[in-house]
Formats: C-alpha cells, sequence, structure tokens
C-alpha cells in the first residue's frame, strides 16, 4: 500500500507516463515463490509505476536458466541450456530496468552479478542511431539485507548499468538494512504485528524519490527521441568521424 506521501505525489503528477515500459528484476536467490524480502520493497516501486500508469514487466531471475557468460547466447559457446535469448526481447523493450537485490557477504547476489554480464553481453550493440544499444534507457538499483553495504552494492550496480549506456538519474537506489547480525528483514512480520522497515521514513523516502527520479529521467530522454548521437556514434566513430577529439601525432 501506498502512504500518504506517495499518494500525494501520484495525485500531483501532471506528465504522462503511460507509454513507459519498465522492468524490474528481483535478484534474490530464493527459487520458485518462495517469499522474498527483496520483493517486498521492489513492489513499492511497482506501486508508483502502476499508479502513473507505466506497464510494468517483473522477474525474478533465478526461476530462469540463464547461464553464466559474457555471450547472448552461451549455448553458442559450451553451454547446454541459456534462456537469456528469450528474455533478452523483454529486457531490450524496456525504458527503465530496476535491478533488485539482497546483500550477501557484502556484496549483490550471485544472480544480480549474472545479470549484469549478461548485459554486457550486449554493450557492442548499437541502436538505431549508432549508440550503443543502452542509450536512451534508464537505471535503478533497490537493495535488501540486515547488514551494512547499500551504498556499496549501489555503486556497483549502478556503475555497471552505466558503464554499458543505461541513463543513471539522481540518487537512483534505495534499501533497507536492519540491525548487524541475525534478525528480521525487510518486511518481516514482528512481535508486535508491525512489518519490519515498513516504518522506515529512510527507506519508503528514497524509494519513492528513486522510483520518481526513474520516471522523470525516462520520460525526458523518451521525449528527446533518446540522447543527441553525436560525439557518442560507435557507427560513426568506425567510418572515421572523429567529434573533434584532438589527434595525438599533432600534439606539441
Amino acid at each position: 500500500m501506498l502512504d500518504q506521501t506517495q499518494e500525494r505525489l501520484c495525485a500531483e503528477n501532471t506528465a504522462d507516463f503511460s507509454d513507459l515500459k519498465a522492468m524490474i528484476v528481483n535478484c534474490t536467490l530464493k527459487r520458485g515463490d518462495e517469499r522474498s524480502h527483496t520483493d517486498t520493497l521492489l513492489d513499492q516501486v511497482a506501486t508508483i509505476f502502476d499508479k502513473v500508469g507505466v506497464s510494468v514487466d517483473r522477474m525474478r531471475a533465478i526461476n530462469h536458466a540463464i547461464a553464466p557468460g559474457v555471450y547472448p547466447d552461451m549455448t553458442e559457446h559450451g553451454a547446454d541450456h541459456d534462456e537469456w535469448p528469450q528474455i533478452w526481447p523483454r529486457v531490450k523493450a524496456a525504458d527503465i530496468l530496476v535491478i533488485g537485490t539482497p546483500i550477501w557477504l557484502g556484496e549483490k547476489s550471485s544472480v544480480a552479478q549474472g545479470l549484469i554480464e549478461k548485459l554486457y553481453a550486449h554493450s557492442g550493440q548499437t541502436n538505431d542511431k549508432g549508440q550503443y544499444v543502452f542509450y536512451g534507457k534508464v537505471g535503478g538499483c533497490i537493495v535488501t539485507g540486515n547488514e551494512d553495504g547499500i551504498k556499496h552494492v549501489s555503486s556497483g550496480v549502478l556503475y555497471a548499468m552505466s558503464h554499458v549506456g543505461y541513463a543513471i538519474p539522481p540518487q537512483a537506489d534505495a534499501g533497507w538494512i536492519g540491525e548487524a547480525g541475525p534478525g528480521p528483514s525487510y518486511g518481516d512480520e514482528l512481535d508486535d504485528g508491525s512489518r519490519a522497515g515498513f516504518d522506515n521514513d529512510f527507506t519508503r523516502r528514497n524509494t519513492t524519490f528513486a522510483t520518481w527520479n526513474m520516471l522523470h529521467m525516462a520520460r525526458m530522454l523518451k521525449d528527446a527521441g533518446g540522447l543527441p548521437a553525436y560525439g557518442n556514434s560507435q557507427e560513426l566513430w568506425s567510418e572515421g568521424l572523429r567529434f573533434d577529439s584532438p589527434n595525438p601525432e599533432h600534439r606539441g
């Protein structure tokens, strides 16, 4: 459920986001439909997306046979099976990609790392402007756990997304961690009947801000037709255009 602040933000919004598509990938280590704390926090993001008419595609990555590796189809490189070629069109279609991950041993999950490697597998592909294929798309990160490390995990995820071409809005990460050591994770029911983390204003605020910043950035990029292609087109560079880059042979 949205809190009062989220309801007000949605009601005051005047932009139309109904043509945007978002994909939310939960990189939990829990298989099937086992309850995931990361899913619980991602629900906040999905609720706001739904509220403003964004088409949302959600996926739990571990439920798919995604072969490790940095090629689009690892069956061409020795893997017995790889579902990524069937998943890729969904990722490519999304204007916004949100990666959710738990913290394990201070790091993003192995599933999240595998997803990032799959994104990297497409880093040499280009869009219709000759830019790298993720140009014009927006990325964000949601983290859960009960140890410190939200900023550390987010920095790795968001850097990787930026490196392959995603635009990262201001404050595009959020998360929740409890006290260090064994204890409740996000959304666990406590002895008094409340849910762990639900009353944490910092998490609610940052999750809301991150979601709206992704929406605003995606709206601006969509309306602008993506990023201008001058100065960043791989195809034009390959054809010899140097975009005013100084020639090292002419330096004095």
